[in-house]
């Protein structure tokens, strides 16, 4: 069974939006990573770290995915990485309210030694050093590495993360991100300067407008799920870098054709995280629930067109 190494922050979020708010609840990008990548047929695991504040249940849960926790450090007398956020009315944009580091200042990540031979590395999003040391430790080159990364560590390690962006294949970013990344507005424009960094492909998110797929001068446009109903659009970006991940690391196709198929699985999983706070839509989904709106994207997508 293939395997997927997942680096990101396991977390407590504090959410508000227009539809509630909630109190410390679950959160991390690796969080988030995980449970999305839990719905296909390999082996993951999580290399992280909280404080012994960190609820046992939380754990639990991951453990119950068939995730291997063996990655996540647990610091005594630590305090868990926390964070705040409020959404404006169009949930598209927020609001920073509390951002605690705490055990997160001084992560330094130990990969498990069965996992030094991932088919798939996925760096969620985190200083680019913890990123690279990461990378430095495996023993054998993964076939993809995949990168998240935000306008954050632009502003404030943008040498660090222009090192790491060297070393990976696949990188994730906003569409804001990807024009402050490139300095170009065109998003066309801003993949190829993107590609010339390193990435062999470019991933640009665009929230509740779909995703694109750039590969040299190949585009493929993935839409977003018209949604009835969205409550939180916290961990999206990184329920979809776990469907991308996870659909590629099961599969062992590489292809810019089989990335066409990893887009759209994480776009459908992606859709059903925004549904209900924090991660508790993910914590309940079924594979039948994933298999159903997957036609719905099939649907919303095919057409007969004579050319």
């Amino acid at each position: 069974m293939n395997k997927l190494l997942i680096v990101g922050t396991v977390a407590f979020d504090a959410i508000e939006t227009p539809f509630g708010k909630t109190d410390k609840i679950l959160g991390g990008a690796a969080t988030y990573i995980g449970l999305s990548a839990s719905f296909f047929n390999l082996q993951s695991a999580i290399v992280s770290v909280v404080g012994d504040d960190f609820p046992q249940e939380h754990l639990d849960l991951l453990t119950s995915k068939n995730i291997d926790i063996s990655g996540i450090e647990i610091v005594k007398g630590g305090k868990t990485f926390f964070w705040s956020g409020l959404y404006h009315n169009d949930l598209n944009s927020r609001d920073t309210l509390v951002t605690e580091l705490n055990v997160l200042a001084d992560f330094q990540p130990k990969v498990p030694q069965n996992y030094k031979d991932a088919d798939v590395v996925m760096l969620g999003n985190l200083h680019p050093l913890v990123q690279s040391s990461v990378l430095d430790q495996m023993e054998k080159k993964p076939k993809l590495v995949v990168l998240d990364t935000m306008n954050f560590w632009m502003d404030c390690a943008l040498p660090e993360l222009l090192e790491v962006i060297k070393r990976v294949d696949v990188i994730t970013i906003n569409d804001e991100e990807a024009r402050q990344l490139s300095g170009e507005y065109s998003l066309v424009k801003a993949a190829a300067k993107i590609q010339d960094m390193g990435p062999k492909y470019v991933v640009i998110k665009k929230g509740e407008h779909g995703a694109l797929l750039f590969h040299n001068r190949e585009v493929f446009f993935a839409p977003a799920l018209p949604l009835e109903d969205v409550f939180d659009p916290t961990g999206a970006g990184d329920t979809f870098a776990g469907g991308f991940s996870g659909f590629i690391a099961q599969s062992e196709n590489i292809s810019f054709n089989n990335m066409k198929n990893a887009i759209i699985y994480g776009s459908n999983l992606a859709s059903f995280c925004v549904e209900k706070f924090g991660t508790e839509r993910m914590e309940t989904l079924s594979k039948a629930e994933v298999a159903i709106r997957l036609q719905q994207f099939k649907s919303l997508t095919q057409f007969d067109i004579e050319i």
